[in-house]
């Protein structure tokens, strides 16, 4: 048994090292047959010897079959930001400035440069140096599990090569994406079968990572290309982007191509000007150049945005345009009253997407283009995401046009309208527009808030319609035998709402903040007060009575400052959440004063070691760090509890040697007052 052991070992040491000979540097070192011969013997022996299995053998890249009940989700400990976008060089010239501005300098800043991907963000959970779990993007704080999948993209190393000790924890970003060439042999293959063409290549590397079966996956011609980590290990002594992405090559990824440093603004958009040229050569779709700031410590020092980094943007390549009629334009009323006129229009192809409807902003964007119903207008999708009309085309006017105005009532309520002195959007002011209401449950029922399983968009509009729900409150009154009468709802969907209802009960407290939908207060920005406050009342008091508590944090200016005080000075604000309160929601904290005083695990210091069956390893750590402990790589002296799952290695018996506490899985999840290992 021990020579079957070494020999498997051997060869998938020999299969990584040659995989990333192949597909990394391409400079292979054996024949296509003397690889597929080696990677048959290994399944040969897997096969035989399951006792031997690996999570991270080259086996498992020939893709599993789908998991039972879809995709879990994580969230993750440092959010994957979106980025602010530029469109010109004045954009660009701006960002500039104010990154020199917040820091204080009026030295050049050095910046990093690197071709834009038009691919699928995710991140990969490196501990120890294999590969633990990978995810979406999602909505930046939780992404999809998807680590089957990202098994099966050749390009992600299932274990990190060079030389250890690797870091205890790595956390990689960047983009799954599909080759130009990839793509249209994989639409040509599809073709024959009959099957429907995908629209780009970004659409088809979304697409390809998010099939619950992942040999479907391991079928696509797909590249992981990293461009940065999450959290830069303490240990690195890393001081800029660039070192970043050179110490990420020599771990074996294949990392973002064409990139330059030591640039000053100006040095960037002269390159801008050159990846442009050189869009068309490029054998991955890119959309546009990203710009960050070089020096990690600045980039720490600038911080970010509930939305966005300070110190990076993307410099968008000029979208893709085409013309197109308005035939009407409507008027959609947002959960805080923003009226936003949307150009209907005959359906266009645009970058490979079917566009309908259009921003129109608000109504000073509409008088400064003079936009009329019936006019022919040229319509890009901005970012190449978001459709936008740009202008008129007067050429084509035939008289017939009609000159639009915003309404100075409501459309859903009847209710008035008011614009304030200095702002470009019009509102509906009555709190109780059923429009505003249906927003506003729709948030609180969304994923990142209470994450109502079940309570979708058509039911919460059916909902406020028949003025079963008014408030947040009035879900939690809900019955089984109300929600049967509406259309589409049968007993057992309703039991099963209501059931997930109760559940949603229980929230932590940014998650409650962000579901509460006060302007400027994002996620990011939620998770940011969730940290710094021990509970919902005391966030109150510093809101309406020390404001400057609040600015004092890093990540809230003076606008997120005073639309918190806003809030929180509104009796009926307060009032909504003594209600939710008095109908049973229960805020979980976890900041970091609340830690010190109510958890066990607050200082404390925990090392991981075998096979954890009931969630990611990735999940254990978050929970643990949400509690105020920390999770380490080896087993000291000032270890506090060694958690030993399936298999565990030396870190238990040194865990012994030593007389450190050992506990199992349950037994963690009762010291962090968790009930199961799937909760």
């Amino acid at each position: 048994m021990t020579e079957i052991k070494k020999r498997i070992e051997m060869l998938r040491e020999k299969l990584h090292r040659h995989n990333y000979l192949y597909y990394v540097k391409d400079d292979p070192e054996i024949s296509d047959a003397e690889y597929d011969r080696m990677l048959k013997e290994l399944f040969d022996l897997e096969a035989r010897y399951p006792q031997f299995a690996s999570p991270d053998s080259p086996t498992n890249r020939v893709g599993a079959p789908p998991p039972p009940g879809g995709f879990e989700t994580l969230r993750r400990a440092e959010p994957m930001l979106s980025l602010g976008n530029a469109f010109n060089d004045e954009d660009l010239f701006e960002f500039d400035k104010r990154v020199r501005r917040q820091i204080g300098t009026k030295e050049h800043i050095t910046y990093i440069a690197e071709p834009k991907l038009d691919g699928a963000a995710v991140e990969l959970v490196y501990e120890n140096g294999g590969l633990s779990v990978g995810t979406t993007r999602g909505d930046g704080v939780t992404g999809e599990i998807i680590t089957d999948n990202l098994k099966t993209v050749r390009t992600v190393p299932l274990r990190l090569v060079g030389k250890p000790p690797y870091p205890p924890l790595l956390e990689v970003r960047g983009e799954v994406v599909m080759s130009k060439q990839g793509f249209e042999k994989l639409n040509a293959e599809r073709l024959k079968k009959g099957e429907p063409l995908f629209a780009n290549p970004r659409n088809a590397a979304a697409g390809s990572l998010r099939q619950l079966d992942s040999r479907i996956t391991a079928s696509r011609p797909l590249d992981f290309i990293a461009y940065g980590v999450g959290r830069v290990p303490g240990d690195w002594g890393l001081e800029t982007q660039h070192e970043v992405l050179e110490t990420l090559a020599s771990l074996g990824f294949v990392v973002t191509p064409d990139v330059r440093w030591g640039l000053d603004i100006q040095g960037a958009v002269d390159y801008y000007r050159i990846l442009e040229k050189k869009r068309s050569r490029f054998p991955y779709e890119i959309d546009g150049m990203v710009v960050k700031v070089d020096s990690l410590a600045v980039q720490r020092a600038l911080g970010a945005t509930s939305r966005a980094p300070r110190w990076a943007i993307a410099y968008k390549f000029a979208a893709s345009s085409e013309t197109s009629r308005i035939l009407a334009i409507d008027v959609q009323v947002g959960r805080t009253g923003a009226l936003t006129p949307v150009a209907v229009l005959e359906p266009v192809n645009i970058g490979g997407v079917t566009v309908s409807r259009a921003t129109l902003h608000n109504e000073d964007e509409i008088r400064r283009k003079d936009i009329r119903i019936g006019d022919t207008v040229l319509v890009q999708r901005a970012g190449d995401v978001i459709p936008e009309v740009v202008k008129v085309i007067e050429s084509k006017r035939t008289g017939n046009e009609t000159i639009f105005r915003m309404p100075d009532r409501c459309p859903v309520c009847a209710g008035p309208v008011v614009r304030l002195a200095g702002e470009a959007v019009a509102r509906c002011v009555n709190a109780a527009c059923p429009a505003q209401v249906k927003e506003r449950i729709k948030h609180f029922a969304s994923k990142g808030a209470f994450d109502i399983d079940g309570l979708g968009d058509k039911l919460v509009e059916q909902l406020v319609e028949k003025n079963m729900v008014g408030s947040y409150a009035d879900i939690f009154t809900l019955t089984a035998g109300e929600l049967e009468t509406l259309e589409r709802m049968g007993g057992k969907s309703a039991q099963n709402l209501v059931t997930a209802i109760e559940k949603s009960k229980n929230i932590d407290f940014a998650r409650f903040l962000y579901a509460l939908g006060i302007p400027h207060v994002g996620e990011f920005v939620a998770r940011i007060l969730a940290a710094s406050f021990p509970d919902i009342r005391n966030l109150a008091d510093a809101a309406v009575n020390d404001s400057g508590r609040l600015e004092a944090i890093e990540g809230i200016g003076p606008v997120v400052s005073g639309s918190i005080k806003g809030f929180f000075a509104n009796p009926e604000n307060m009032e909504v959440i003594k209600s939710l309160l008095e109908h049973g929601v229960t805020i979980r904290y976890t900041s970091k004063q609340k830690q010190r005083n109510d958890s066990p695990v607050a200082g404390k210091s925990f090392v991981l070691t075998g096979t954890l069956s009931g969630m990611p390893r990735a999940r254990v750590r978050e929970l643990i760090e949400n509690a105020g402990g920390k999770v380490t790589g080896s087993v000291s002296s000032k270890t506090d509890y060694v958690v030993a799952g399936e298999n565990p290695g030396s870190k238990l018996e040194r865990a012994r040697a030593l007389g450190i506490p050992v506990i199992d899985e349950n037994g963690l999840l009762e010291l962090l007052g968790e009930k199961t290992a799937n909760k």
